[in-house]
């Protein structure tokens, strides 16, 4: 439902005051040290600020030389990762033909329908659950398309948020967990009892993969298998496009994982690697990203409450009248980087991975 001006106004008041205070409380402090391997080999591989929603701050990336584990440094607390996370609703339910809204939803891409269902038949070969948990679920869409795959197993869901429950009130899960898998309680309540856990692009939101994984091996029952998605900090896009590249995610994404690294830990965990795959995972969207990225941050502000006043009707108008001419473009990269994907999947240009582990 669209704001009324005087909600426009209130929020902004609400957002000045806050934003009085500064973004630097939103920070833990700064680490000198790897939070995979203790190394403190680090370089800064990347600095920018938040692409999307443009809210104020800046975000650095920094890498290990001895493991190549890139991570947001320093980190937000859990107070600024609800303020940077607050408000992506609002833009992703824009108009059509806005950039913001439609680099919001470049980011939700990841889970279209053709690409749930290829996760959930990568499953096929190893096992036929009777029970499976999708960490991170949101709103219960992976396990609604999942079903049509494994018909005989029944889908629990497990998210931070309130969208579990109306997952669960759209019939898209059998069981909805509120909260986080690395809460004991809840772990403990869930000991043992599936056969498959899956974490699409869940744990790069973590701010400790580690015992995320841990926790996965504790609901997993014996011979259960885990599946893993996440974007793989190794692809070349990650280089070519530096800030805008889409996988970055700041101020969201807390850790970047190469692939050896999620292997050397599960396998430290006990698990056997059955299989991975950098190819089915791969999402055409990186070249249209950063073009929707770059045209956000380069238009004239569309009204925010955190920003401190409101647009011009100039601004308005230009805004409009830009994006309108931008949308061929758009369109253009869009079907480039699908056209381009077949190539891309075979290549380092890949930009994320899968792992399925059998505890």
């Amino acid at each position: 439902m669209p704001r009324t001006p005087q909600s426009i106004a209130e929020r902004r008041a609400a957002y000045a005051a806050e934003l009085a205070q500064g973004t630097g409380r939103f920070h833990e402090p700064r680490r000198d040290d790897c939070p995979w391997c203790g190394s403190r080999r680090l370089r800064t591989r990347l600095r920018t600020s938040d692409l999307v929603q443009r809210k104020p701050g800046t975000f650095v990336v920094d890498e290990c030389g001895d493991c190549a584990h890139a991570f947001q440094n320093p980190r937000l607390t859990a107070e600024g990762l609800a303020f940077y996370h607050r408000d992506l609703r609002d833009l992703r339910d824009l108009r059509e033909d806005a950039i913001e809204g439609l680099a919001v939803r470049l980011l939700g891409a990841r889970g279209s329908r053709g690409r749930h269902r290829a996760a959930a038949r990568a499953m096929l070969p190893y096992t036929e659950p009777e029970s499976w948990l999708d960490v991170g679920t949101g709103h219960g869409h992976f396990p609604a398309v999942a079903k049509e795959v494994h018909p005989y197993t029944a889908f629990d869901g497990l998210d931070a948020t309130r969208r579990v429950a109306k997952a669960r009130a759209a019939g898209r899960v059998e069981e909805a967990h509120r909260g986080r898998l690395t809460d004991s309680r809840i772990a403990e309540r869930l000991r043992s009892r599936y056969d498959v856990v899956s974490m699409f692009h869940h744990l790069e939101h973590t701010r400790d993969p580690r015992e995320e994984l841990r926790a996965a091996m504790v609901v997993l029952r014996p011979g259960g298998h885990l599946l893993v998605e996440v974007p793989d900090p190794d692809c070349a896009f990650g280089a070519l496009l530096g800030k805008w590249w889409v996988s970055y995610g700041q101020p969201r994404h807390l850790h970047l994982m190469p692939l050896p690294n999620l292997l050397g830990e599960l396998e430290a965990l006990g698990c056997a690697i059955v299989a991975t795959d950098r190819r089915e995972p791969h999402i055409p969207y990186d070249l249209a990203g950063a073009l929707a990225l770059a045209l956000g941050h380069a238009l004239p502000d569309l009204d925010a409450p955190w920003r401190p006043a409101p647009p011009t009707p100039l601004q308005r108008t230009l805004h409009t009248a830009l994006t309108r001419a931008s949308n061929p473009l758009l369109a253009t990269t869009s079907v480039l980087d699908h056209a381009l994907a077949p190539l891309f999947r075979r290549t380092r240009f890949s930009n994320a991975y899968r792992i399925i582990a059998r505890r």
